[in-house]
């Protein structure tokens, strides 16, 4: 579980008041403890076992592709800046959008932990989406066109807030942020599509970004068709944000395999 895949978290119980000696009770939990961590013991194994069993029954081959196309097109974009030395084309507000969808997303890295894998992709996103809005507004700012990237980002901030109060699973402050996280992420990407739209061009490599960042939302989507048929799993709430999202990208999708496969320029009407 990485992007938008979600767990709900529930105290873990109060541990029991022991009644043994202090000496008798360190001595316990130290046999405890090299019990739990000796490779040999039933315990450590079943724990490990239990562990595999969970990335395995959560994740499948569209999650984990999925993973990796977004993780494509972040690479891809942090790339073409640093290489050109240059973030022409780019809007830094979208990229403002995902560092916020990501920084309100993975709150529960403070709370919990799922898996190594889980917490390492998290922790990329995150570093990756300051890095890119680093090299935009800091590194390469003289580079940054301003002038089109004019798409008022408030318009989608403030009524996406707006709506994860209302619509949310639980009225909690994770959960709220969580659910605002996923709203956010959907039309995260209208001020680089705008941007696009009004200079009527983009270079290919930002099209090879925009490509896989749709490919991570549409596989996605068959990830929780697969997720509900094997496992009757259902988040209405990611599912119908996903499809508002991946809806966005289709006509970008038409343009990318009918002209930038076939080695054309891709322009877009202004």
């Amino acid at each position: 579980m990485t992007n938008s895949e979600h767990h709900h978290h529930h105290p873990a119980a109060r541990p029991t008041r022991c009644r043994a000696p202090r000496r008798a009770a360190f001595a316990i939990f130290q046999s405890r403890a090299a019990g739990a961590l000796d490779p040999r013991s039933s315990r450590f194994t079943h724990s490990f076992q239990q562990s595999l069993h969970q990335i395995h029954r959560n994740m499948n081959v569209f999650r984990l592709t999925g993973d990796l196309s977004h993780l494509a097109a972040i690479i891809i974009l942090l790339l073409k800046i640093w290489k050109s030395r240059s973030c022409a084309g780019i809007s830094g507000k979208s990229q403002i959008l995902f560092a916020l969808v990501f920084t309100t997303r993975y709150l529960d890295l403070l709370t919990s932990f799922i898996s190594l894998y889980n917490t390492s992709m998290k922790v990329i996103y995150i570093a990756c989406a300051y890095a890119t809005v680093y090299l935009i507004y800091v590194k390469f700012k003289a580079t940054y066109d301003g002038n089109h990237d004019t798409f008022r980002a408030e318009f989608l901030v403030v009524p996406v807030g707006g709506l994860a109060f209302l619509v949310n699973h639980d009225f909690s402050p994770l959960e709220i942020m969580w659910t605002f996280s996923i709203y956010l992420e959907s039309v995260s990407i209208l001020p680089q599509l705008f941007m696009i739209s009004k200079t009527g061009e983009a270079e290919t490599i930002t099209t090879h970004y925009l490509f896989f960042l749709g490919l991570y939302r549409a596989l996605y989507l068959i990830n929780w068709i697969w997720r509900f048929y094997f496992e009757g799993f259902f988040d209405m709430i990611a599912i119908v944000a996903g499809i508002v999202q991946t809806i966005l990208y289709c006509d970008f999708f038409y343009l990318y395999v009918t002209k930038v496969l076939k080695g054309k320029k891709l322009s877009l009407p202004a």
